[in-house]
């Protein structure tokens, strides 16, 4: 089977990260009104990572140990985003009286507390991150977020492995 060179599939996978940042913005925020939880922030912080870096390998096109490192870091970045997705279909999965408690919203989180706790709250998560606010064939945003991160990593397996 012939598959695409390097550059193609990296340039691919950064527009499939553009593609699912413009759907998360446009579509379910701005569109449908669904605000997005702390984890769901974070999520979006990988897919852009891993974006940069395809786009990154794409532009640069470097020879094979170059294409190793962008491969390799992409990998990496996408298993970290899957991290977030599972943690987060994890609090959905939670009977109710064990969810956390809410916290506030996003934005009021960077102006009332300093970066670094800022961040260390969207990692944690809180109880808005285990309400589902949307389903597509029984599976919640974050399962599809995952099964997205699942094919980036695979496309930077793919190109990590092959010769």
């Amino acid at each position: 089977m012939n598959l695409p060179n390097n550059q193609t599939l990296s340039l691919s996978a950064a527009a499939v990260c553009a593609g699912l940042i413009a759907v998360a913005i446009l579509y379910f925020q701005n569109y449908l009104g669904l605000e997005p939880c702390y984890l769901c922030m974070t999520q979006r912080v990988f897919v852009i990572a891993v974006g940069v870096i395809f786009l990154a390998a794409g532009l640069h096109n470097p020879a094979a140990t170059g294409q190793k490192i962008y491969a390799g870091l992409a990998t990496l970045t996408a298993l970290g985003g899957s991290f977030f997705s599972i943690k987060q279909l994890w609090l959905q999965g939670l009977p109710e009286d064990q969810v956390p408690a809410c916290g506030p919203p996003v934005d009021y989180l960077f102006d009332a507390f300093s970066v670094s706790e800022a961040i260390s709250m969207l990692l944690r998560g809180d109880g808005n991150c285990a309400e589902v606010q949307w389903q597509l064939l029984g599976l919640s945003m974050p399962g599809w977020v995952l099964v997205s991160f699942i094919g980036l990593a695979g496309v930077g397996l793919l190109q990590l492995l092959r010769k």
